[in-house]
């Protein structure tokens, strides 16, 4: 099968599609032909050897396609079956992909839609979870017009929160389409969010990484009381929980998405996407982060 994969650390230039042997799925899994594939930014943060230190290394994380091989065991699916989910591998942006937790894709959804979903929704519902956000409770989320932001935002007022979202002024319409109350970032965040939430809010979720967790914390009323998934020095250094996958993830987000999107309660925009020849590209869009919306891989 085709794949992108790199064999040493740098920029757009060391992607490479190359044959590799077909996967095979393991007891609970499927393999899918794969039609989309998702783009994150921890691919170029791969790339540049910022993550992981072993070489070779493929790419992807997640992906949406057929089912075409089911493992033992299986019997919530069926050959020709259209799903998306998390590929146990990390070898996603591939024609072939081995996918160890996953769900029928939506019926109003593409394949690119449906691979737009699986990370955002992940990372956002598990900080939901240890942020312990339920009906009644205000979050503030510092970057809600990204992707992750924007599912946070959804899905929070899904559980029935109350959510502030900060974002530049062009996003302002956006957020309040997703029923979110918009604030500006930058200098004075603690007096505009004031003005909305006199007392502050119950918890805060950064997914921007832009320095304001001593803000966070003063809103929300402790560290305890935030979660970042985007800065890491920061949480050490102010006592935040920087919530990644290997605390736990919230793999239960997938089988849950499709209602609300059929009922018109969620949507992931689309930004952009590239065959899987156009790899690099892709990679240098989403390393300038100027998107809002997913960027995705077509294959086949």
């Amino acid at each position: 099968m085709k794949a992108v994969r790199f064999h040493r650390f740098g920029g757009p230039e060391v992607l490479k599609i190359v044959d590799l042997p077909d996967p095979h799925p393991g007891p609970g899994q499927v393999r899918i032909a794969v039609r989309a594939a998702g783009i994150n930014p921890s691919d170029w943060k791969k790339r540049k050897g910022l993550m992981d230190e072993e070489l070779p290394q493929t790419m992807g994380h997640e992906a949406a396609g057929i089912v075409d091989e089911i493992g033992e065991g299986v019997a919530d699916v069926a050959l020709g079956d259209e799903v998306f989910g998390f590929c146990v591998d990390g070898a996603a942006q591939a024609e072939l992909a081995v996918l160890s937790h996953y769900a029928q894709v939506p019926p109003s959804l593409d394949f690119p839609g449906a691979a737009a979903l699986p990370a955002a929704i992940e990372t956002a519902t598990r900080t939901l979870d240890q942020l312990g956000v339920e009906s009644g409770s205000t979050l503030l989320v510092n970057g809600a017009s990204g992707t992750v932001g924007s599912a946070a935002v959804q899905l929070a007022v899904a559980r029935g929160a109350r959510v502030i979202g900060t974002a530049g002024p062009a996003h302002h319409g956006y957020l309040r389409s997703l029923v979110a109350e918009p604030v500006t970032y930058g200098a004075g965040l603690v007096e505009r969010v004031r003005e909305l939430a006199p007392d502050g809010v119950d918890v805060a979720l950064d997914v921007a990484g832009s320095g304001v967790l001593p803000e966070l914390i003063a809103l929300a009323g402790g560290p305890e009381h935030v979660v970042t998934v985007a800065d890491f020095e920061g949480a050490q250094q102010h006592g935040v929980k920087f919530s990644r996958g290997d605390t736990g993830r919230a793999l239960h987000a997938l089988a849950g998405i499709g209602e609300l999107i059929e009922a018109g309660r969620f949507s992931l925009p689309v930004a952009r996407t590239f065959p899987l020849a156009e790899i690099a590209e892709a990679h240098r869009v989403s390393e300038k982060g100027q998107v809002r919306g997913k960027l995705v891989l077509l294959v086949g």
